[in-house]
């Protein structure tokens, strides 16, 4: 097994211009993260948590400084192979879910196969869909479509669409964020529960602290910055 890491961040410095001038919402932030390990980003509204976790999965280019992600340095990446990239190895749970309106529940989770190029019919990918749904709660709603599903239905289906292609790291945005306290447990118990299964890196945004600790390292956030770098408090 390679000792490389499976991210690795380098003085990542992310600048926006404004009416003020520019604002550096990163700077030079550098971390590794080891294979298999979880992660959670934790700090205030607007430290930066979000900025750097979209910057580790590609969907957007920094200002300087890079990230390898996979053995891929993505600075070097157009937006296609930064594409290829995240549909080859990155599963992403968003706060806000992201599912496409006209696609029933099953067509959303496949929909990362799709985008691969491979039929969905082809191999075990309907197959995995389905079990996929079915470990989330969902069994018996396929072929629903997102407006009949809700918030909560809606996060488990994104969290079964982000495990669809076996990711190698799981980037999750808030991912309890808009779910009520009985659905937020289920969803981290699912969300761990794969994690560890599947030896899929976890990477998570998140304001709740306690979440935060059961991940094997914690980094806090401030004004773009990270102020401290110390273990969880992962369950065994």
């Amino acid at each position: 097994m390679s000792d490389l890491p499976i991210l690795k961040v380098e003085r990542l410095t992310k600048t926006y211009p404004t009416a003020a001038g520019p604002l550096t919402v990163l700077h030079e932030v550098s971390f590794d993260l080891a294979a298999g390990a979880s992660l959670a980003i934790v700090g205030p509204s607007g430290s930066g948590k979000t900025t750097l976790l979209g910057l580790c999965a590609g969907l957007d280019r920094a200002s300087s400084g890079s990230v390898t992600l996979a053995g891929e340095k993505l600075d070097r990446l157009d937006e296609d192979g930064r594409a290829r990239v995240r549909n080859q190895h990155i599963g992403f749970v968003f706060q806000n879910f992201q599912l496409i309106p006209t696609l029933t529940a099953l067509e959303n989770v496949l929909v990362p196969i799709e985008l691969r190029g491979a039929s969905a019919a082809a191999g075990d990918y309907e197959r995995d869909s389905r079990d996929l749904l079915k470990r989330v709660g969902l069994g018996d709603r396929y072929d629903h479509y997102p407006v009949q599903l809700s918030g909560g239905e809606q996060q488990r289906v994104a969290l079964a669409r982000a495990f669809v292609n076996r990711p190698k790291i799981l980037f999750c945005d808030e991912p309890t964020g808009n779910l009520d306290g009985d659905t937020a447990q289920a969803m981290v118990e699912l969300i761990f529960g794969l994690n560890r299964e599947r030896g899929t890196t976890l990477v998570l945004v998140t304001h709740d602290l306690e979440l935060a600790q059961r991940c094997g390292r914690v980094i806090r956030f401030r004004s773009g910055a990270i102020v401290s770098d110390m273990p969880g408090s992962p369950a065994p």
